[in-house]
């Protein structure tokens, strides 16, 4: 039957599962750490107290939307402070740039949470189903009982863990202790019980269900990525002029017809992408050097030397083809493009340290209003109004006197205050609203614009903030 040549093919390849089989070595042992690291960190930190007195939160790390604030232990960025979280994502993307161009996809390979979940969850199918044989024959086993109960144990324990994870985000958010009882007394607010159900969703099924494609398919972050490696960039590589030819070697065989590969692909079983790294560097390679451990116990097993398949630069690769020595590590890390990564990443972050230690204890905003620039009053004197936004960062509260610096004659007076002191509460924002009247007939009140200062005194502490502003006369 031929085909039908108006039938466009087919771009969809069904998912093919990977089973990825034990291994045991420095990378896994090194993954293993970083797991447990990262995850230790994720889970446990919104439960991590900090005393800041009686009127703030004590949970280390908050992001408090209702007041719109992040505590960070003994830091409070404020929202009008947001340029530090921006600092933060600009040196996290340099991060990446940094870490990327000296040595690959590292981050892809041990520290992203859709890896560091998705190992975890390999482990979990191995504790239950068995190693990779095991879990080969299960899954193409038809079903009756026995795949029923593995199966059904394996996703109980996934869904578990998805709600942990699910959960432990909400925590961030709000007190993680009060927010636990509302969860489970079911009086928490709708819209923290969606999003525990979506991470759990996501968790559940990015981790069970899509692992590797995710990575491939819907993760931007390898195809940024090829832009920043380059030929002295170190990954992982298969040193094929010592593996080929490949192949196990015959009785009576010659040693030296064959290479030190036999073929026995471990370090595709390894692999949790299903690739072979043996075909070159590939878009769904990771770097996570599980093939490496695996291939290395095979080198130890067979007598042969390891590192045929190890972290490596192109540039080793033409050196070891020509018989010289590869160039050394540090070489391949320190040159210009990584220089210049570091010395940005450590700029930003240097700058952010003095503000964060140079930022003020109080923060003023002086708005006139416009509508009308100046008001006569009964007695022929001028009136300027101003809306007045004063932030206390203090952690208690504080009494500020309001003066006034460069327009001779001008009286302040305060609406709803007595005398030019205000009392603003401990991380709290005050809207004042704040009257300058310049009496009739003065040189002020007759005049245009006059430029003059407002200055704001804590009582007490000695800090002072100031905020320039303009005063109009009848002359405007």
């Amino acid at each position: 039957m031929s085909e039908d040549i108006n039938t466009p093919p087919s771009l969809y390849t069904a998912r093919e599962p990977v089973f990825p089989r034990r291994v045991k070595g420095a990378f896994r042992s090194l993954k293993w750490w970083i797991m447990g690291v990262t995850l230790a960190i994720y889970y446990v930190t919104p439960w991590l107290r900090w005393d800041r007195g009686p009127h703030l939160p004590d949970q280390a790390v908050l992001v408090d939307l209702a007041s719109r604030r992040f505590f960070f232990f003994m830091i409070e960025i404020w929202p009008h402070e947001f340029y530090f979280v921006a600092g933060l994502l600009i040196m996290a993307g340099l991060g990446l740039f940094l870490f990327t161009s000296a040595a690959g996809r590292v981050w892809c390979g041990y520290a992203c949470p859709q890896t560091v979940w998705t190992d975890l969850f390999i482990q979990v199918e191995r504790w239950i189903e068995g190693d990779r044989n095991a879990r080969l024959r299960l899954h193409r086993q038809k079903w009756d009982g026995e795949k029923l109960a593995k199966y059904s144990v394996k996703w109980l324990s996934w869904l578990l863990i998805a709600l942990a994870t699910g959960g432990a985000w909400v925590f961030y958010f709000s007190d993680a202790p009060t927010l636990l009882k509302d969860l489970v007394t079911l009086t928490a607010h709708p819209v923290a019980y969606v999003t525990v159900a979506i991470l759990t969703a996501t968790t559940f099924v990015f981790g069970g269900f899509m692992r590797e494609q995710i990575c491939i398919y819907a993760c931007p972050w390898p195809r940024i990525q090829a832009a920043m490696m380059d030929e002295d960039t170190i990954t992982i590589g298969y040193r094929d002029w010592r593996g080929e030819p490949r192949g196990k070697l015959k009785k009576d065989e010659s040693p030296e017809i064959k290479g030190d590969c036999i073929d026995c692909m471990a370090c595709v079983n390894v692999c949790p992408m299903g690739i072979d790294i043996r075909n070159g560097q590939q878009l769904a390679c990771i770097t996570c050097g599980l093939c490496i451990d695996a291939c290395n116990d095979v080198m130890d097993k067979i007598g042969k030397p390891r590192g045929l398949i190890d972290y490596l630069a192109l540039t080793d690769e033409t050196a070891e083809r020509q018989g010289e020595k590869p160039i050394p590590v540090w070489k391949h890390i320190l040159r210009p493009r990584t220089i210049l990564y570091t010395v940005l990443w450590a700029g930003i972050g240097i700058a952010m340290l003095v503000a964060l230690f140079l930022r003020a204890d109080v923060d003023v905003n002086v708005s006139p209003v416009r509508n009308p620039v100046f008001v006569t009053l009964s007695d022929g004197s001028i009136r300027n109004t101003y809306d007045v936004r004063l932030r206390n960062q203090f952690h208690e509260a504080r009494e500020f006197r309001i003066s006034l610096e460069g327009a001779e004659g001008i009286r302040l007076e305060l609406e709803g205050a007595e005398g030019d002191i205000v009392r603003v509460g401990a991380d709290q924002t005050l809207q004042q609203r704040v009257y300058l009247i310049a009496p009739a007939g003065s040189e002020v009140a007759e005049s245009g614009r006059i430029d003059l200062t407002i200055w704001f005194e804590a009582e007490g502490s000695g800090s002072r903030v100031k905020a320039g502003t303009v005063f109009n006369g009848k002359g405007n």
